[in-house]
């Protein structure tokens, strides 16, 4: 690794589904000599695109987890990620952005700005990434650039300039007009690889000089010296032209667009010019680490090699050597041997073997220097910790990573199938940070957690695939609760007379509910009724009533219990004598409170497109949700609801099938409710049918 560091552009490639990611991808590795023949994403040679290494990613066609590769261009050294499109797939695409400083955004030409698109552009936003655009699939029916860029300004807030414009578009696509040194580019050779650069042609002359009159007013507003040129006439030097668009490239106030069609081999060495001309080093982006020892200040990283270490993990592989830990750093340098602290963990670890990634395929190197992304083996480790040098106690911001929202229960066929689950689970919870596992105690079923459908499916498909884990899936039950609605009195004896030592207690009291606990005692015992070492006893026994109620067996919550009043016996009353007596006040009291049943209720928010919005709120109502509220976001309408967990399953698909794929949701608990007494009446027939079959 002897590139300067000026020379380096660790990028990432991302956009909505379908728009060509990989396929451009695939493209700049063979451009730069990384790879000696062109794959296609739907191959028909069956071996698939590069970076698309899983068996499951070539059979769909589509991208699951983001990889990372490097390759070297005109003496740049270019780090690139290509990232997933779909929004399950949300935390590969967002841990990608973490650690790159600029990125490629990639939009159909006929699609334009997607629903995914604006994902991806929220999560830019989010970690401040400097973005050039580029317009893909020019040679489809319906291809129209110029919508594109009109959409990038009025959709997503864009100041979008073109860089290029195209010469001819959908089946008569040949090449590009470059505005910046007004040439026409044709791409030539079976794959493109040879360029030739003639005269714009007579017909496209007046468009193009309009067009570049449009960028250089653009470009204008970051540089002086190109405004002074434009007021004193003078000839506007290539150079100068570009030093101004990168100026507002990197503050993020300027969207370059490039145009062309990657499967048919054009516009993509221009691409590769823009992101080594306009694009950031790691030294032209400010990296911020927090300073623990000083209450979480802000410091600002050097992006020297000499200074201490500070570097993220930010992504994790379960690979045939054992773990894989991708690794960015921002100060100093990783070397093979070193020593250095995991900061979450305040562990001493030493590094071992050094590699390079290449989609599936590594590189062992010495070193890994400041800006650069490596990987290292061995390394137990989660994803988002922070590696320093040993005395440094900076840690980098983490991710931010969304609550998962779908649920699904599994049950494995056989012993070897459970074994073999566990350790599927067990590697899938720890490379995904979206992906959660949990026993649900009140079922003892394995409840697996993810951010849709599709998520939940890919990692269900890979259990089988790769650990040979063949699981059952259920419906999973939804957490109600029981609770009561008034003041109810008790009064219960407990006796017991068998040969030897009896049994006695008597507890008297009353049972209220309460908001916003789950359980209070009140001992308001006077003149010693029950024996204050009895009190304890009580109390113990209301709380065992708790874990499954007397009316449908779900949790009790939401009760308070106030004993005033008892008996004791000197010989016959003990620990348990007085459980047992609280367990029968208990249940005198709770038949007489009128308990009812809550469910879960999730605070729902769908962003869809305007013109969805009526259907979207249809869909709400059906599901028994309340409508709290809608707001205009330019394009986009935010619809928020109340609506039961129970009604929630199923929910992506029919808001995808809904919206053309164009809305989304997140979903999260807000507050336990009671059941309409029609879901009420459902619940305990059901639970009579269960009781039913258990007998």
């Amino acid at each position: 690794m002897k590139t300067d560091i000026l020379n380096v552009r660790n990028i990432g490639i991302s956009a909505h589904i379908d728009s060509g990611k990989t396929t451009l991808t695939e493209r700049i590795l063979f451009y730069t000599n990384r790879i000696h023949a062109i794959h296609d994403v739907k191959g028909k040679d069956g071996i698939g695109a590069t970076m698309d290494s899983m068996e499951l990613e070539k059979e769909r066609g589509i991208t699951i987890a983001s990889a990372a590769t490097y390759c070297e261009w005109k003496g740049h050294e270019v780090n690139i990620i290509d990232t997933p499109g779909h929004v399950d797939f949300t935390i590969e695409v967002e841990r990608s952005l973490r650690v790159l400083d600029g990125a490629v955004l990639v939009l159909c030409s006929v699609g334009g700005v997607q629903s995914q698109s604006i994902t991806v552009d929220q999560q830019m936003k989010r970690y401040k990434v400097p973005c050039i655009a580029f317009v893909n699939k020019c040679d489809r029916s319906g291809a129209d650039p110029q919508r594109v860029i009109s959409q990038l300004r009025d959709k997503l807030g864009h100041n979008a300039v073109a860089m290029q414009m195209p010469i001819g578009l959908e089946a008569d696509h040949q090449g590009v007009i470059d505005l910046v040194t007004m040439k026409a580019i044709y791409f030539d050779g079976d794959n493109g690889e040879t360029l030739r650069v003639e005269d714009i042609p007579a017909d496209l002359r007046d468009q193009a000089l309009e067009q570049r009159e449009i960028l250089v007013d653009a470009a204008s507003l970051y540089s002086d010296e190109l405004t002074e040129a434009i007021l004193e006439e003078q000839e506007i030097s290539e150079a100068l032209l570009i030093e101004a668009v990168r100026q507002g490239t990197l503050t993020r106030e300027l969207t370059p667009v490039f145009m062309g069609s990657a499967y048919k081999n054009k516009g993509v060495q221009p691409l590769l010019d823009a992101v080594t001309q306009l694009l950031p080093s790691p030294k032209d982006i400010q990296n911020e680490a927090l300073n623990m020892s000083d209450s979480e200040a802000a410091v600002v990283l050097s992006c020297s090699t000499g200074d201490p270490l500070v570097s993220l993990a930010f992504k994790l592989e379960d690979g045939a050597y054992g773990q894989l830990t991708y690794i960015r750093v921002y100060q100093g340098s990783l070397a093979k041997g070193d020593t250095v602290i995991n900061i979450r963990t305040g562990k001493k670890i030493k590094i071992g073997r050094l590699v390079r990634m290449h989609a599936n395929q590594m590189e062992d190197i010495e070193t890994i220097p400041a800006g650069y992304i490596g990987a290292m083996f061995g390394i137990d480790c989660a994803s988002g910790d922070t590696f320093a040098a040993p005395g440094t106690d900076l840690t980098m911001t983490s991710m931010f990573v969304p609550d998962p929202v779908i649920s699904l229960a599994i049950n494995p066929k056989d012993h070897k199938a459970e074994i073999n689950m566990s350790k599927a689970l067990n590697r899938f919870t720890k490379e995904d940070p979206t992906f959660k596992t949990h026993v649900d105690e009140e079922t003892g079923e394995t409840i697996i957690s993810g951010m849709g459908e599709l998520h939940l499916e890919v990692y269900l498909e890979r259990m089988l695939r790769e650990y040979k884990a063949d699981v059952e899936t259920g419906k999973p039950r939804v957490a109600y609760r029981e609770t009561i609605t008034r003041q109810a009195e008790f009064n219960y004896i407990h006796k017991k007379q068998t040969g030897g030592a009896g049994q006695f207690g008597r507890v008297a009291g009353f049972i209220e509910p309460v908001a916003d606990e789950e359980f209070v005692f009140e001992n308001k015992i006077t003149g010693g009724s029950i024996p204050t070492q009895f009190i304890p006893s009580c109390e113990k026994g209301f709380r065992k009533c708790l874990a499954k109620g007397p009316k449908l067996e779900f949790p009790v919550t939401g009760v308070k219990i106030t004993i005033n009043d008892g008996a004791a016996h000197s010989v016959d009353s003990s620990d348990t004598a007085f459980q047992a007596a609280a367990r029968g006040a208990f249940l005198e009291g709770y038949a007489k409170a009128a308990p009812v049943i809550h469910e879960p209720i999730m605070k729902v928010v769908v962003e869809t497109p305007t013109e969805f919005q009526g259907a979207v709120m249809g869909s709400l109502n059906q599901r028994r949700g309340i409508i709290l509220g809608t707001q205009d976001e330019s394009h986009m309408c935010v619809v928020e609801a109340q609506v039961p967990l129970a009604e929630m399953f199923g929910y992506s698909t029919v808001l995808r099938s809904l919206t053309q794929g164009k809305a989304q949701f997140t979903m999260e608990f807000a507050t336990y409710k009671q059941v309409p007494q029609s879901v009420a009446e459902e619940l305990v027939k059901k639970a009579a049918e269960l009781k039913k079959k258990v007998a």
